[in-house]
């Protein structure tokens, strides 16, 4: 797996040996639930302008959620924030080495966590993104998917075959969620060009389908959160508040429109900026 990895890993500017806890751990809020090369733009934009967590934290959320473009689920562009200014105000502008400590930032959760501690301080943490679990459980369990919730014996599994040594545990973390990413994909395995296909217990049983709960497919196309991205693109093109009026033309169902303009106030993506109701970014 290792090998494999050195011989076919993408050069991407996260896993740099210069780059620091800040840098993992923007890599790692902006990769949830979406992909590599989607991310890659937004990242280099937001870490020229924000090399550091001091530099984020002086700006308004507002410059977050406009750096944030059209990436997704822009709640992360506020957590991110949050982090920042937490990481200034309790840990003097260093981004946290244990786990504890980083799950207490905003938007870290037990993923997050890890993949901070093992790829930006190299320690022996086990790291269980979608790539991962897919890949453990292929090869050690023979399921096409993991289950829906990461479950106990997905960790042990996955602490078991970690190796001791902290710095190679890193790298084999990577190495196996890069293995998910480029060969062992959910709908397309290409298993001749699998570096342990001949030990997979998937592929041994003859690929045996999934039998789970069944898996959602995303949509987009006429959902809030479709709505909620038209909103919010009109205020990130904008250098001060929106009238209402100019919200109103970003879709035509009034009811869902006002319902995902609620959501966003809610959130705090989306300020009422004075008493005629304009709307502004934080």
């Amino acid at each position: 797996m290792l090998q494999w990895y050195d011989d076919h890993r993408r050069e991407l500017p996260w896993r740099q040996p210069e780059v620091g806890g800040w840098a993992v751990l923007v890599s790692e809020i902006m990769l949830q639930q979406t992909p590599v090369q989607r991310v890659l733009g937004v990242y280099a934009a937001w870490m020229g302008r924000w090399p550091d967590s001091a530099a984020l934290a002086r700006e308004t959320p507002g410059e977050a959620v406009r750096m944030w473009g059209r990436l997704g689920y822009p709640r992360r562009a506020l957590r991110l924030h949050r982090a920042a200014v937490a990481i200034e105000e309790r840990h003097g502008g260093m981004v946290p080495c244990s786990t504890a400590e980083l799950r207490q930032l905003p938007g870290v959760g037990e993923y997050t966590a890890a993949a901070v501690a093992a790829f930006a301080y190299h320690q022996r943490e086990i790291v269980l993104d979608t790539n991962v679990r897919r890949v453990l459980g292929r090869l050690f369990a023979g399921r096409q998917y993991p289950p829906a919730t990461l479950t106990k014996a997905e960790r042990e599994q996955a602490r078991g075959v970690l190796p001791e040594d902290p710095h190679i545990s890193a790298r084999w973390s990577v190495a196996v969620m890069e293995l998910g990413a480029l060969i062992c994909t959910a709908a397309a395995p290409r298993c001749r060009q699998c570096p342990v296909s001949a030990r997979c217990a998937w592929r041994l049983a003859d690929y045996p389908a999934y039998d789970g709960p069944p898996r959602r497919g995303q949509t987009y196309a006429g959902t809030d959160r479709q709505c909620r991205g038209r909103i919010l693109s009109v205020l990130r093109e904008s250098e001060g508040p929106v009238p209402v009026a100019l919200v109103e033309t970003t879709w035509a169902d009034a009811i869902q429109r006002e319902r995902a303009l609620a959501s966003l106030v809610d959130d705090g993506l989306v300020v009422r900026a004075d008493k005629g109701g304009a709307l502004a970014l934080p």
